[in-house]
């Protein structure tokens, strides 16, 4: 009998800390220096792979995902060097998705090619706007055509791409978000990321927001019919939402997310990147120092550039299956619920079920669509207790 992590599979997440400028809603690890060395930065990554390895020998790899960062920013040579690394450490699934984030700023011809000769078959732009002042109030440093341009290079060199947007932005009217969703949805994208924009503690936009200089932000009201907007358009252009912020055509699902939400087992390498890992039925948090010299250091000293590890106890494990499962919009499966120890929530389900927040249907158990923009709510109703 396969264990509960293999039905979403295992994956590997590298994270690349280093951006151009530091974006003022940002809240990721990421970080803005004058040099990077690449071949150190390899040596260590090299390092981390064989080390994991080890650990997790004979499993089948799902996929990769470099994030950040910017991870457009490596240099095609130390992809190559990673990616040799990891189909010498792993056997790699037949359809193993391989993707790279990339800014519009940090991407020419050249580069593109080379992280597809790497063996990158995905990658994922971060647009963010497709208008020149919204993209400088969010600190970008690429212009509308130079996202468009990226775009195009990435089509003409992938086959498969997606790009992110964020809506709910400084003096943004609803109308304004239908015309360039519009706009984008026109690009015959295969995987579009659309994210309301959050305010968050530590950012710059956290502290403009936090004395009142942050203005023009959409109301709550707003945000919503932007939300249900979203939907509505996404929909009918063949990009059904599949979890709270991410729309794809049937088949096109980041398979690396999946295995996030999906409750799979996947190892972290790179500063601030966390894991999960299960070992002789034990489900393990892994996570690692935030600051890259820090973990650069500690790797080349010991070894290994885990910071932590924590067993999860079956109330973590749960509430962890609940808040990640429960993103997606078709839900989780009720027998793993229940098979992890979830019968303790089942009363919890019932209200919900009756209250029409959540339904169960063949087995599954999923938030109903009107309640997809209050999911947060939904959550600690079926957390309750």
């Amino acid at each position: 009998m396969p264990e509960d992590w293999q039905i979403a599979g295992f994956g590997l997440y590298i994270h690349w800390p280093f951006c151009q400028a530091k974006c003022p809603y940002c809240d990721f690890n990421s970080h803005v220096v004058s040099a990077i060395d690449q071949a150190r930065w390899q040596a260590a990554y090299l390092s981390e792979i064989a080390r994991v390895g080890r650990e997790t020998e004979g499993r089948i790899l799902r996929s990769v995902f470099f994030g950040g960062g910017t991870p457009s920013l490596m240099e095609p040579e130390l992809v190559a060097a990673v990616l040799d690394q990891v189909r010498a450490t792993w056997t790699l699934a037949n359809d193993c998705e391989i993707t790279l984030e990339a800014n519009p700023t940090s991407v020419e011809a050249g580069r593109f090619a080379g992280y597809r000769d790497a063996g990158v078959n995905r990658v994922s732009l971060g647009v963010q706007a497709l208008n020149d002042s919204d993209l400088k109030a969010l600190g970008r440093l690429h212009s509308a055509k130079e996202a468009m341009r990226a775009y195009d290079l990435a089509r003409s060199v992938f086959d498969r791409v997606s790009f992110d947007l964020i809506y709910a932005r400084q003096g943004q009217s609803l109308d304004d978000w239908r015309m360039e969703l519009r706009q984008a949805l026109g690009l015959a994208a295969d995987h579009l990321s659309l994210y309301q924009l959050t305010i968050e503690e530590g950012t710059a936009f956290g502290d403009r927001f936090a004395r009142g200089l942050l203005r023009g932000l959409p109301d709550e009201d707003v945000a919503a019919d932007m939300y249900f907007a979203t939907q509505e358009m996404c929909a009918a252009a063949g990009l059904e939402a599949y979890e709270v912020s991410n729309h794809a055509r049937v088949g096109q699902e980041s398979r690396h997310n999946l295995i996030y939400w999906q409750s799979g087992d996947y190892a972290g390498i790179g500063p601030g990147a966390h894991g999960r890992l299960t070992r002789y039925g034990a489900r393990w948090a892994t996570d690692t120092p935030l600051g890259p010299m820090e973990w650069l250091r500690l790797v080349e000293t010991t070894g290994s550039g885990e910071g932590s590890r924590e067993r999860l106890d079956r109330d973590a494990r749960l509430t962890e299956f609940l808040l990640m499962g429960m993103r997606l919009h078709s839900g989780i499966d009720m027998e793993r619920l229940l098979a992890l120890g979830g019968d303790i929530y089942v009363n919890n389900i019932n209200k919900l079920v009756e209250a029409g927040q959540v339904e169960l249907h063949d087995g599954t158990l999923a938030v109903t669509a009107e309640y997809r923009p209050v999911l947060n709510g939904v959550l600690r109703g079926l957390l309750d207790g």
